[in-house]
């Protein structure tokens, strides 16, 4: 009896099958070149691409005549080396003022990633653990703002920050004020509310992954020992779920610590609120007269993350993988 053939398709010679198998050859010739790639090829690409860094690092330490009159390499040779371009940004406002830029990125940075992280390991929870009505519903519109760009909420934000949000009810002369004035406009408040509100979603879904994910005999054997919520969260989830939280603390932070877009468009000219984002920016100055400081000013605001990452990097692979293997 002739059975019916369960080959496939495109495997008859013809121009699809033919066509198919050529980007199949080509795909493994590729992956197996690039695999049999020596290691010292890869590093030599690394050294290759850290040379820009390293060069504005060495310009930092050099003044501006040297900057223009010779080459970054040349520096080993004629030295001359001098922290005047580090003491500079971080003086008056006059000749930087870094250091108070610092402490106003501190002010936003660290309440935007402590108060995200701590609602979203709550909210994550609840979708998690907590049968309530319309909890698959609530989490789907809340993940579903991922897709909303923040460049459109910024001006929407900032009206709302400047003057509240009033609406008049139509046919009548009555007002309704759905959020105060509370002049927020220009602070350094408004810029972490607004990492705050951006950050939720993306907070709540990787942490509900990785809590969804732990054992549910655990919570069952808290329950029976007459453990509830609060208990459960506080004594069970959050220490298990440190890796998850970490490796979020450590997106967030650098996120909000390089952030400019949303720190000019909340805070405008008031300089005395700006964080170091934007006072680098204009550390040069008019006519671009102190574009030497511009290096220094960059690495004293990119230590700051560098720390952070260092301190929590044992965390970081973990946290990646949050969710993603089930035992």
């Amino acid at each position: 009896m002739n059975l019916p053939s369960t080959s496939n398709p495109l495997a008859g010679g013809g121009r699809g099958a033919s066509a198919v198998d050529a980007v199949d050859r080509t795909g493994k010739l590729i992956y197996g070149f690039l695999r049999r790639i020596p290691t010292w090829v890869l590093w030599l690409m690394v050294v290759v691409w850290t040379i820009p860094a390293s060069s504005l690092f060495l310009n930092s330490f050099r003044t501006r005549d040297a900057q223009r009159s010779s080459g970054w390499w040349e520096s080993f040779t004629e030295g001359g080396w001098t922290l005047g371009n580090y003491s500079e940004v971080l003086g008056t406002e006059q000749t930087g003022g870094l250091a108070r830029a610092l402490v106003n990125s501190f002010a936003i940075a660290i309440p935007a990633t402590v108060i995200p992280v701590a609602i979203a390991a709550m909210a994550a929870y609840a979708f998690a653990w907590i049968p309530f009505r319309g909890r698959e519903w609530l989490f789907i519109v809340f993940v579903s703002l991922l897709a909303l760009p923040n460049q459109v909420a910024l001006l929407p934000l900032l009206q709302l920050y400047a003057g509240g949000a009033h609406w008049t009810i139509p046919g009548t002369e009555f007002t309704l004020t759905l959020f105060p004035d509370f002049d927020l406009a220009g602070g350094a408040t408004a810029v972490w509310l607004t990492h705050t509100a951006f950050a939720l979603p993306f907070a709540v879904f990787l942490l509900h992954n990785y809590i969804s994910s732990l054992p549910g005999e655990l919570f069952e054997a808290a329950r029976i020992d007459g453990a509830n919520h609060v208990t459960i969260f506080w004594r069970l989830v959050v220490p298990l779920s440190v890796p998850a939280l970490a490796a979020f603390t450590i997106f967030q932070f650098l996120w909000t610590w390089n952030d400019y877009l949303v720190a000019i468009t909340m805070i405008g000219a008031n300089g005395e609120a700006w964080p170091a984002t934007i006072r680098i920016a204009s550390l040069a100055g008019e006519f671009g007269l102190r574009e030497h400081v511009l290096s220094a000013g960059a690495f004293i605001q990119a230590g700051v993350p560098l720390i952070v990452f260092f301190a929590l990097q044992r965390f970081f692979v973990r946290g990646l993988l949050a969710g993603s293997v089930k035992s």
